[in-house]
């Protein structure tokens, strides 16, 4: 059995975004392709977990941070609306954006009580402080006798 790589695309040497552009609905920009969901960082260091979330253009008061039974859920729904009266025309535009992103985290290893978050210059950074049983351990040198 021999296995082929087969393209529907239009341009096969080029991205798929391109594909995607030309065959595609002009209005359908859904968010299954992945274009809602902000880019997540996850770092571990030997105290802490730390997520950092990209949401340029958002305020604090519009995020939410869970933790349920070793799940963190990070969440945001923001909505604008703007309204211009002139005398010849009237422009309503709405604006409505969510997401909300998952994390499973490592079982019995995060400390819930003193998690912290806090949002600086469009990335919503989220420390998750590891129990005290989860930290590693420094070498110990075992003396033979």
């Amino acid at each position: 059995m021999t296995l082929i790589r087969r393209s529907n695309g239009l341009f096969p040497s080029v991205p798929s975004f391109f594909d995607d552009f030309f065959t595609r609905d002009l209005f359908d920009w859904s968010p299954a392709k992945g274009s809602s969901l902000p880019a997540v960082n996850i770092k571990e260091d030997d105290n802490n977990y730390e997520i950092e979330v990209a949401v340029p253009g958002l305020k604090k008061e519009d995020f939410k941070v869970e933790i349920e039974n070793d799940v963190l859920s990070v969440s945001s729904a923001h909505d604008e609306k703007s309204e211009v009266n002139e005398d010849n025309y009237q422009r309503r535009e709405f604006r409505y954006a969510s997401f909300k992103r998952t994390f499973a985290l490592p079982e019995n290893k995060v400390n819930g009580d003193k998690v912290k978050a806090n949002y600086l210059d469009g990335v919503l950074h989220v420390t998750l402080p590891k129990k005290e049983e989860a930290k590693p351990k420094p070498v110990r040198t075992v003396k033979i006798g």
